[in-house]
């Protein structure tokens, strides 16, 4: 492994990195010398996994189980975090849920839920963060949107009203940060090739991805390494001067209309 020095033993926190992208991210950031805390919320398994690998490309690694929806579960995440790191340089806000319903089927139960894990935990995360980041000299936040959030999806709304949200935090956030040196910036990756795609895919996997990949203009889908090392740069010295924007990473898929 060839470490980066820029990268080299500082902290990342990457929230719902048990699997997809989140996993990839926490692998590309320990192949670059980093020590990485893997978050979950439901299934231990898999991010158990995901240290296995941490560990064994010679970083350090640390699970937790927390809810991101849950400030109570926010703050003890961080204390543990700083009781075995000292601090953090990296903040990835990945972990995301969502209640997939028409707008009229909508509840205040979907509501709640998904937006406090998909867009209200960044700003607590960040609160928490941003003042053991600068005293370690600054460091980067970058969170993981989604095409819904200005373009209109089937059953969608809720999860694309969260990820509006989430792109307007990490303006603001850009701003107000910027004096203790934390650079802040989201990620849309449209559709990313993982395991999530099973649950859309109504027992015709094969016969989905090839649709999807078809419909693209690049004739493929995103895949998670390719999102994980936009994020390791957003993070970079390299970035320092893109602040408070939310790249679009998806193969041209949105700049096509839909006739």
């Amino acid at each position: 492994m060839n470490n980066d020095e820029q990268y080299e033993d500082k902290v990342v926190l990457i929230t719902g990195s048990g699997r997809g992208i989140g996993r990839a991210i926490a692998l590309e950031f320990a192949e670059r010398g980093a020590h990485v805390v893997v978050n979950f919320f439901r299934n231990r398994k898999p991010a158990e996994g995901t240290l296995k690998e941490i560990e064994r490309r010679g970083r350090k690694g640390l699970v937790i189980k927390a809810n991101m929806g849950n400030i109570g579960d926010i703050e003890r995440m961080f204390r543990k975090i700083k009781r075995s790191f000292g601090g953090i340089d990296f903040l990835i806000n990945n972990a995301a849920s969502g209640y997939n319903r028409p707008v009229m089927q909508q509840s205040v139960k979907g509501w709640d839920w998904t937006m406090n894990i998909n867009a209200r935990a960044l700003l607590f995360c960040a609160q928490i963060a941003a003042p053991m980041m600068e005293k370690r000299g600054g460091g980067a936040i970058v969170s993981l949107s989604s095409p819904g959030a200005n373009r209109v999806i089937p059953d969608y709304v809720v999860v694309g009203a969260s990820k509006a949200a989430l792109e307007a935090l990490t303006r603001y956030l850009a701003i107000e940060l910027a004096p203790m040196n934390i650079v802040v910036n989201a990620i849309s990756p449209g559709v990313v090739n993982t395991e999530a795609l099973q649950f859309f895919s109504q027992g015709k996997e094969d016969d989905l991805l090839e649709k999807l990949a078809a419909s693209n203009p690049s004739g493929r889908l995103v895949e998670p390494g390719e999102v994980a090392k936009l994020t390791a740069f957003l993070c970079s010295p390299e970035a320092q001067m893109i602040r408070g924007q939310t790249i679009v990473m998806d193969g041209g898929r949105t700049l096509l209309i839909e006739g």
